[in-house]
């Protein structure tokens, strides 16, 4: 069950012309709510600000972002003190015709939906993965951001449903491990860590941020570059970030077996002294 909001006002349809729903141009952010607040919000809200300059799109005011997701969840009472925020920031209605004048005002959607804790066993034994078939264009305009376009991630997530896999991971066109479906990705290989690379494709996602600064606030530096499927395959552990969940640990991908999780679970540790209850296991 979910329940809309348009500009801060109950909705329950958009307008058939919404540039969001003709053509994917606009933004979104998922963002966890926990005892009723919005976890990592001034990282989501610097990512939407990014984006909407990329996409010459006008930056919503924040305190009145703020002031329309807390309604909303308000509204959702007796689950607000758990609960998903999905917030859609949009280029509006215009003429027919991808073009629009820029910088181009924004309407706003916001979406309160149940949040589903991950499984305990989860975060204790570690995940089932895949390799994605579908791959990552390059395509540096949009690299980063979190566009309303996510038709990639809908074909590579309809692999993991046939795998009956938790996560799969996607690759760029010069098989460079870039992200997965639904998170960002760290290996660790002779205690060092390291994540790929977001520079042609994929999106930096909150937790991405928040894990790499809290390992450089507890003395772990973290390297980011490119990261080829063989040095994926045969690193010591993987693991993955994600705003809803933090960390996991992964324990295979296909063929492949981690059987390590060690500096993982003291990243986790990390984590859940950085504010990330849920990787308290």
């Amino acid at each position: 069950m979910s329940r809309w909001f348009h500009n801060g006002e109950p909705a329950d349809h958009i307008e058939v012309d919404e540039r969001g729903f003709q053509y994917g141009d606009g933004l979104f952010e998922t963002i966890a709510v926990r005892n009723g607040e919005p976890r990592l919000w001034n990282y989501h809200m610097e990512r939407l600000a990014t984006g909407c300059e990329r996409l010459k799109m006008s930056v919503p005011e924040q305190r009145e972002l703020r002031r329309q997701l807390d309604d909303a969840v308000k509204d959702y009472a007796p689950s607000s003190s758990r609960c998903l925020v999905k917030l859609i920031v949009s280029s509006g209605v215009s003429q027919r015709g991808y073009g629009r004048k820029t910088p181009t005002d924004t309407e706003v959607y916001v979406g309160i939906f149940e949040s589903t804790p991950v499984r305990e066993e989860y975060y204790r034994d570690g995940v089932e993965t895949i390799l994605c078939e579908t791959r990552l264009a390059l395509h540096s305009v949009t690299a980063g951001i979190k566009t309303l376009n996510r038709l990639e991630q809908v074909l590579a997530r309809s692999e993991c449903v046939a795998h009956s896999a938790f996560e799969g991971f996607t690759l760029d066109a010069d098989e460079r491990v870039i992200c997965g479906t639904m998170s960002n990705v760290f290996i660790v290989a002779e205690k060092s860590v390291t994540t790929p690379s977001l520079a042609r494709c994929g999106v930096e996602g909150v937790m991405r941020r928040h894990t790499i600064a809290t390992l450089k606030e507890n003395g772990v530096a973290v390297t980011v570059r490119d990261v080829s499927r063989a040095e994926f395959l045969n690193s010591d552990e993987v693991f993955l970030s994600n705003s809803q969940f933090g960390i996991l640990p992964v324990r295979r991908c296909g063929e492949k077996v981690w059987r390590s999780s060690e500096l993982t679970k003291h990243i986790m540790a990390m984590m859940g002294v950085a504010g990330i209850a849920e990787c308290v296991v």
